[in-house]
């Protein structure tokens, strides 16, 4: 594999809730010092959503990294132990008082004891004014947030509509930078921690409607969205990956919070992660995966989101639809017919995307 998305294939959150630790009490008190949310978030835990932990996160030994997200925290204040806008902070629909500039920057964020970067996306269109959607879009194996961004082929869709984005830096593995997704491809390193702590940070920074956080990915940057799909459904409400499946090894450890729809892009004849399930692949060394192939992996997600009946037959841009699911959510799968290694079509992924909130 060459670097980056052209090349190699693939792409929990332990965090502590302050509410139930200090009590009430203790949150006011937090409450009046001179730190941020994110700070909170940082250093013990804030409270997050239906009583969930925030920001600071630990990764639980081994590959296989923690557990489940523990709920939002942030602006936006949908976190607190006994219900909406509690210890987190702001309530449901509070701005910053200034808006952040649009361009790029690079922002670090604490993650347990580890220091991890991101580069975040502020297009010309955000005025800081109302609520808008956030987009988690990471790289493949051996990229950075950097070429992730510029590769993007989102951001000429969305950046008209005021969302952010941001674009997560991976840490190196065996193989490069990579994800840990579970069972590969990077040890010890808890990455569902990271997405979770980015997401409230940012809420802090800007306008962010945390119904509406997604995320997003090509290659193994695909795998992450789905790791983020099966263990941090309560922060995330849609995902969709690009040229990855879900593999044998890690779904035991999908276990959803909620049902969360899913739309999928893959090229029937992509030469790293085969569109039909060919045995296992041993791309990084010492972390096998054994996936279920692109129409095994649709299947599989409609069986998690407890989906009725049969699919759709393709459309014209190939995706067909398993589109009466629990929770009114929707499993898609859009295959390009000779295809390779696909980003994926922001012109069909986003009208889904954006109509399913938390």
């Amino acid at each position: 594999m060459t670097p980056d998305w052209r090349a190699r294939p693939f792409g929990r959150t332990s965090v502590a809730a302050l509410a139930g630790v200090l009590g009430v009490v203790g949150v006011l008190i937090l409450g009046l010092i001179a730190c941020s949310r994110a700070d909170l978030q940082v250093i013990a835990g804030a409270a997050g959503m239906d009583g969930g932990g925030g920001a600071s996160a630990s990764s639980g030994g081994g590959n296989k990294g923690s557990g489940g997200s523990g709920g939002r925290a942030g602006a936006g204040g949908r976190g607190g132990a006994g219900g909406k806008g509690g210890a987190a902070g702001a309530s449901a629909g509070t701005c910053p008082s200034s808006a952040l500039a649009a361009g790029d920057r690079t922002v670090t964020v604490q993650v347990g004891a580890t220091s991890r970067s991101y580069v975040l996306h502020v297009p010309a269109a955000y005025t800081g004014s109302s609520p808008v959607p956030l987009i988690l879009d990471f790289h493949a194996l051996m990229g950075t947030g950097a070429r992730e961004r510029t590769s993007s082929v989102y951001l000429a869709v969305t950046d008209p509509e005021g969302v952010i984005t941001a674009f997560p830096n991976g840490l190196a593995g065996p193989a490069g930078t990579a994800w840990n997704i579970g069972h590969c491809c990077v040890a010890n390193v808890d990455d569902v921690g990271f997405a979770v702590a980015l997401v409230s940070q940012v809420a802090t920074m800007a306008c962010i409607d945390l119904d509406r956080v997604y995320a997003i990915g090509v290659s193994m940057g695909g795998g992450m969205a789905y790791a983020l799909a099966c263990r941090a459904a309560d922060v995330f409400a849609a995902v969709a990956p690009s040229a990855f499946d879900l593999d044998e090894e890690d779904l035991p450890d999908c276990r959803l919070a909620r049902p969360i729809t899913v739309i999928s892009f893959r090229g029937t004849a992509d030469p790293l992660v085969p569109y039909n399930a060919a045995g296992t692949s041993t791309v990084v060394t010492g972390m096998p995966l054994t996936f279920l192939g692109a129409r095994g992996t649709f299947q599989k997600w409609a069986d998690l989101d407890v989906c009725q009946g049969s699919p759709s037959a393709e459309d014209a841009n190939g995706c067909s639809t398993y589109a009466t699911c629990s929770g009114g959510v929707e499993v898609v799968l859009c295959t390009k017919q000779g295809g390779g290694i696909e980003q994926g079509n922001p012109a069909v992924a986003w009208p889904v995307l954006s109509r399913h909130h938390l």
